[in-house]
């Protein structure tokens, strides 16, 4: 490129970002002023993340090489914990799964919170001397995830520790699993063990799949999972500030311990009642505690994904209202002394997403108003458009990358082509953080179940065939 051609494009930037709010109401200067400062935070934090994330790539692949797969899996008792409520089609498949798991010391406790159709005789059918089922009935019954698993850690403290083969069990070599009934967790799961090697470690979250990707949502579902597992958590776990997600999640006993609380109904437990993302609360008081958090590379946990767009929306909705309820996280994240002052700046930036993506959202529906109206018409050119393009487009592009890891030219095209469908996706469900927002300042916290797929014969797995 010549110096004159340089010169010129640098000019229509500049001229460009002077007039680019030229004729615009006064009282929208400050949102789109501060939308810009926003989105460029956040594209020079994903820059960051992404390159921390490719050097723990890195080190996974040295450690993947060192052969040391399973190396001390069996110091630990694995104990999977199962939230069920009316999973009957799910609930086989999901037990039958973690009976393959190849750990040396297992428990499953299954919670029967209260279903109402057949998931109680799917699991009094399935013969498996590891399984126990915890069958919670009314008044106690469907009080939350939160409560079902508060009521599991005291099971466990109480009985599987408190008498019979693992009495007295060391609680710091106790890692507590959490699988929803649909979850399919890999059978080396137990790989996870060289993160809790480390005595800091409280907690390491699996990587999540869809496996019914049948067609483009639920495909979106799975990028956006991989992106997420792949660029945000694995970029946060050389800080140790990686975060829960709920499903694959391992956590360490003692660090449950460490922040179990009291109810107002006066029972203990590390989950807080009523929280509707209650992986991502507890993720963030582990690391506020003094816990570290790691995202696993390699240990797989499947899970359904939706079709439905209603459904979805009715999903993220839940998920994204758990985000606004964390926000009362942001003073003892300010204040953590256990991490650096760079992590804690991306621990706050973390928390702050919803305002985030709400405040970005509203300057795109103001653009898009304003341009439509003829209130704002700022001056265009082709490179303008295309710079415009690769600024929107290439974070979501090189997580999309990053995520698959494939080579070869070929895979490079499908890359791209599936980095746009993820920032459709994106587009698509971005409603879901104004709608989460109305039903917190309205208080509501009822929610809508998500209603499992039956699974087919072909893809159950051998408690599942079996039933």
């Amino acid at each position: 490129m010549s110096w004159a051609a340089s010169s010129q494009w640098f000019g229509e930037i500049v001229d460009f970002v002077s007039h680019i709010y030229d004729g615009l109401p006064i009282w929208a200067l400050p949102i789109f002023l501060v939308a810009v400062v926003l989105v460029a935070i956040s594209t020079i934090s994903l820059f960051i993340l992404g390159i921390r994330a490719s050097s723990q790539l890195r080190r996974a692949a040295r450690a993947d090489a060192s052969g040391a797969d399973l190396a001390g899996e069996h110091e630990y008792l694995w104990v999977f914990m199962v939230p069920a409520l009316n999973e009957e089609t799910v609930i086989a498949d999901s037990v039958g799964r973690l009976t393959e798991v190849q750990v040396t010391h297992k428990r499953i406790l299954v919670i029967n919170d209260g279903s109402d159709d057949g998931t109680g005789e799917v699991l009094a059918g399935i013969s498996e001397p590891d399984l126990t089922v915890l069958t919670r009935v009314a008044p106690n019954a469907r009080q939350g995830k939160s409560e079902a698993l508060n009521d599991a850690w005291r099971y466990l403290h109480r009985v599987v520790l408190g008498e019979g083969r693992y009495r007295g069990w060391d609680p710091a070599r106790v890692i507590v699993t959490i699988v929803d009934a649909d979850g399919r967790l890999d059978r080396m799961a137990g790989r996870a063990a060289r993160f809790f090697d480390d005595e800091r470690v409280g907690g390491v979250q699996s990587q999540v799949r869809i496996y019914n990707r049948g067609g483009l949502v639920t495909v979106a579902q799975d990028l956006e999972f991989g992106v997420f597992g792949t660029v945000f958590q694995l970029g946060r776990t050389g800080w140790g500030t990686a975060n829960m997600g709920g499903n694959g999640q391992f956590n360490r006993l003692a660090a449950l311990d460490d922040i179990a609380v009291e109810d107002a109904e006066g029972r203990i437990g590390p989950w807080r009642a009523g929280r509707l993302t209650e992986d991502q609360d507890i993720g963030l008081r582990l690391i506020q505690a003094g816990w570290r958090g790691a995202q696993s590379s390699k240990v797989i946990i499947e899970q359904q994904g939706l079709h439905s767009l209603r459904a979805l929306y009715r999903q993220r909705t839940r998920w994204a209202q758990g985000g606004w309820q964390v926000l009362d996280l942001l003073g003892p994240t300010a204040r953590n002394r256990h991490v650096g002052f760079g992590p804690k700046l991306d621990q706050l930036w973390y928390l702050l997403t919803p305002v985030v993506q709400a405040w970005v959202g509203l300057s795109v529906v103001l653009s898009i108003v304003f341009l439509t109206t003829g209130i704002s018409r700022p001056p265009l050119t082709v490179f303008i458009v295309v710079l415009a393009y690769v600024f929107s487009a290439m974070p979501g592009v090189i997580g999309v990358l990053l995520a698959r890891r494939r080579s070869g030219v070929g895979e490079f095209f499908v890359g791209l082509l599936l980095a746009h469908l993820y920032l459709i996706y994106s587009w698509l469900i971005y409603p879901v953080v104004y709608r989460s927002l109305l039903r917190q300042l309205t208080g509501s916290k009822s929610w809508a179940k998500t209603k499992r797929e039956a699974i087919a014969p072909a893809e159950a797995g051998p408690a599942s065939a079996a039933a």
